[in-house]
C-alpha cells in the first residue's frame, strides 16, 4: 500500500505562509502548533498556525516538486490558491 503524500500550507500568527508536505497533514499542523517534538523552525516563533491549503499528490517526489513550485510562487499567487479553494467548496 502506497501512501499519500500531501502538500500544505499553513498561516502563521504573524501572517506569513509556510509551506511542507506530509503523510498525515493534521499531524504535521499539530507539531507546527508545538504538540510533539517536531516542528519546524520557522513556524516555533510564529504559533499558533492555521491549515489553509491542502493538495493531495500521487508520491514523496510529486509532493516535494509541488512544494518547490508553491514555494517559488508570489505571496498574491499563494493567496489565489487558497482562496480558489475556497470558492470551489461554497460551489
Amino acid at each position: 500500500m502506497q501512501s499519500r503524500w500531501h502538500v500544505y500550507m499553513v498561516r502563521c500568527a504573524d501572517d506569513t505562509l509556510y509551506t511542507g508536505i506530509a503523510v498525515d497533514v493534521q499531524r504535521r499542523v499539530d507539531e507546527h502548533n508545538g504538540q510533539g517534538r517536531r516542528g519546524a523552525r520557522y513556524t516555533r516563533g510564529r504559533r499558533p498556525v492555521c491549515l489553509c491549503y491542502v493538495e493531495s499528490c500521487a508520491s514523496r517526489a510529486e509532493a516535494l516538486r509541488r512544494e518547490a513550485a508553491i514555494k517559488k510562487l508570489s505571496r498574491a499567487a499563494k493567496k489565489q490558491l487558497f482562496a480558489n479553494v475556497r470558492a470551489q467548496d461554497r460551489s
